[in-house]
């Protein structure tokens, strides 16, 4: 075979093998092209097609591979690895891991259904024995049967010798004090992936093998310090237990706050539920109320309207407002619980909880600056937590006269409690709005989360007007001997089929103390309290919420180191201590 050498081109060898390969030659032994031409052109393309393919294919399978180990050794890490421990601010334990084995099978590898399910069954006596005989017939390569055995049955059942049965060490997630915190921590499900709260913002954030992602075999992550305090989550939890069984009310809620960092060293909603059994996190009632749920948090609002007419200037102390008749709105009237019927000072407004008085107050303020203090304060948007259970505030889409003169004494419009919490901080601890957090916060960093929203002065008149209130006002019932507490009471009817019902309420406090610093606010709020005959058949928050909320303030503030003191601290005290200095 013979191949001219002069002036020869790749391509012409190519079109001759293939020629050859054809049978298309001539008697000198090159290509008859007139012949095989358009059979040599449709191989080819059949040869660059398969060679195409080839390639794609091997490109395709190197990519698969490396993207299959990527996710194996992302699910082994995931399983390998434990989730961090949490603890309260104290360090002690709220969650952490447990080994356990887990029991599973290989159906190719079972020689006898029948006969394994009898050796079982009487070892796992709940075993669905229907749901397991349709997995052993599947013949898949794994399946579960029992998931997180104690070591002693692990033992029992490992000594049955069941051939294609075996165990997985894996990790349980337990709560050594039970229900305790159980809406701040969350739960986990079987596989220990985080469903709620603490647990799920751990996943979301991707914290939970941040520091031991590299070697699985290593420790868990250093553990997550919560703000929390056990100790006093335990005092508030307990005192809003007995309110909930004394007035037999719905449910209940209590946040403690610190005033000056946005710590919540606490906070419980009632009914709660015991996260290593968690079913019943499931149940309706058992919804997270201090973020999870939005509220008419009634009067207690008021001490947002008041902090707004007085930084706007347009009210101080010694403004009055003529109370002696109701305030049309629409189709309906404005009037007060307790009608005084005459002319009342600012400080009477407050400590009578004066509807007319607060809603004159908003209309003077006017409604575009009566919407923006609220934006300022962040009522008008979610507030966001390292709880990722948080319900958008609801308020009118049309916002007019009546809305403005409703929301100033907190009708119209709902929040979260958490988020009156955080403003009641900013009315007392000199006008910066501090954004709430679950995780301890080092001091450093408190400035770059608040930001002064009030003027000094304002908050100082406010500090005045919440002693005042437990001096004087509705809120008397809120002593907590030797740690002057301060505050304003709330009584919410809800809405009942689209009408505001005189029968259903949402009862609140919301307090600080003590008020010539203020170091603690705190919110307890009681849902549909019954009258009872010592409260004179009355259900109004003077006679549930604000007892319950002085019995927890002489609870918790010697836990936080707060020493009661002897020297009384009168509101005149701190309005000219604070005015004069």
């Amino acid at each position: 075979m013979t191949v001219p050498s002069d002036k020869v081109t790749f391509l012409q060898v190519v079109r001759w093998l293939f020629a050859k390969a054809l049978g298309r030659t001539d008697a000198t032994g090159l290509p008859n092209f007139k012949q095989g031409r358009s059979r040599g052109r449709l191989v080819l393309a059949v040869f660059i097609l398969c060679f195409a393919i080839i390639s794609g294919r091997i490109i395709q399978l190197a990519a698969f591979d490396q993207g299959y180990d990527r996710i194996r050794t992302s699910s082994t890490v995931n399983v390998r690895i434990p989730r961090p421990d949490i603890v309260d601010r104290s360090g002690f334990v709220l969650a952490t891991d447990l080994r356990s084995g887990s029991m599973f099978a290989n159906p190719r590898k079972v020689n006898d259904i029948d006969e394994a399910i009898e050796l079982l069954t009487p070892h796992l006596p709940n075993l669905d024995v229907k749901k397991l005989r349709k997995k052993l017939k599947s013949k898949k390569g794994f399946v579960w049967v029992k998931r997180e055995v104690t070591p002693r049955l692990q033992e029992t059942l490992h000594d049955l010798g069941i051939a294609g049965f075996g165990f997985r060490n894996e990790t349980r997630r337990i709560y050594p004090m039970g229900a305790l915190g159980a809406h701040v921590l969350g739960f986990v499900d079987v596989d220990s992936v985080g469903l709620a709260g603490i647990e799920k913002y751990l996943d979301d954030r991707g914290r939970l093998f941040a520091a031991s992602l590299a070697d699985p075999h290593k420790a868990a992550a250093a553990p997550v310090e919560l703000s929390v305090d056990v100790r006093v989550q335990h005092g508030l939890t307990e005192e809003l237990k007995r309110a909930v069984k004394k007035f037999k009310a719905k449910g209940a809620l209590g946040i403690v706050m610190d005033a000056k960092t946005g710590e919540v060293v606490a906070a419980s909603s009632l009914p709660d539920f015991n996260p290593n059994d968690p079913k019943d996190a499931l149940k309706k009632d058992r919804i997270n109320r201090f973020t999870g749920g939005v509220f008419e948090m009634g009067s207690v609002f008021k001490a947002v309207t008041f902090a707004m007419a007085f930084d706007k200037g347009t009210v101080n102390l010694g403004s009055r407002f003529d109370v002696r008749a109701p305030l049309k709105a629409g189709g309906s009237r404005i009037d007060d619980f307790h009608p005084q019927r005459r002319i009342l000072t600012v400080p009477e407004v407050f400590t009578y909880s004066s509807n007319i008085g607060t809603a004159k107050m908003a209309l003077g303020v006017g409604i575009v600056e009566h919407q923006a203090f609220l934006k300022k304060f962040g009522f008008f948007e979610r507030l966001r937590t390292e709880v990722p259970e948080a319900a958008a505030p609801l308020r009118p889409r049309r916002w007019g006269t009546v809305s403005t003169m409703t929301a100033s004494f907190g009708h119209g419009i709902s929040v979260q409690p958490l988020q009156l919490v955080a403003a009641a901080a900013a009315l007392v601890n000199g006008g910066r709005l501090i954004t709430p957090t679950f995780l301890k916060r080092d001091a450093e960093l408190v400035a770059s989360h608040s930001r002064q929203v009030l003027r000094a002065e304002t908050s100082r008149k406010m500090r005045y007007l919440f002693r005042l209130n437990v001096e004087k006002g509705t809120g008397r019932k809120a002593k907590a001997e030797g740690y002057a507490v301060g505050g304003k009471t709330g009584t919410a009817e809800k809405v009942v089929r689209g009408r505001y019902s005189k029968k259903h309420r949402f009862n609140s406090f919301l307090g600080a103390f003590p008020m010539d610093d203020p170091r603690y606010v705190l919110v307890v709020s009681i849902d549909e309290p019954q009258p009872l005959p010592e409260t004179h058949g009355y259900a109004t928050s003077g006679w549930n919420a604000v007892p319950t909320a002085g019995k927890v303030i002489s609870r918790i503030a010697p836990l936080l180191g707060l020493r009661p003191r002897t020297e009384p601290v009168t509101a005149d005290g701190i309005l000219n201590a604070r005015l004069g200095g």
